[in-house]
């Protein structure tokens, strides 16, 4: 068998110092997370980031940067997953679009008030991601490469 690790995206996006976060319904209740999700066939990075939070806040989302490269897994039983994080900015928001399905609401979360969430984050990711983003990691997007169709 071959170990396949799910491909995911996130962002975090700051302004005002507070932080996007979304309110989604899980199989474990509800979790607060960074606009996120997987990365779909014939898509690049970039264009999955872009998606995701369109998709996810309705607001449209420039990434900047590349904050961290994560391999998580929960548990050993658990499926393990390869989460590139990014930051930017966001413009162009339409309150009236419908967001993806299980996405309750967006909100604007202060480090202190995701901190205070702790127990209720879809991952430990998410504060690390905003604890990393907060260190200064911001890489250049250059660092990915697509080549997708390539012969």
């Amino acid at each position: 068998m071959v170990w396949k690790p799910h491909v995911t995206v996130a962002a975090v996006i700051q302004k005002n110092q507070r932080y996007l976060l979304v309110e989604e319904t899980t199989d474990n209740g509800i979790a607060f997370n960074q606009p996120a999700g997987h990365l779909e066939p014939g898509e690049d990075l970039i264009s999955a980031i872009k998606r995701e939070v369109l998709e996810e806040t309705a607001w449209q989302f420039q990434p900047e940067a590349l904050v961290a490269v994560q391999l998580w897994r929960k548990t050993p039983d658990f499926p393990s997953f390869v989460r590139f994080c990014f930051t930017g900015s966001v413009h162009s928001h339409n309150p009236d679009q419908a967001l993806d399905t299980g996405i309750l609401a967006t909100h604007w979360l202060s480090h202190q008030e995701i901190m205070a969430k702790r127990d209720q984050l879809r991952s430990p990711l998410v504060l690390i991601c905003v604890d990393e983003y907060l260190k200064g990691q911001h890489h250049p997007l250059s660092l990915l490469q697509t080549y997708l169709d390539l012969a």
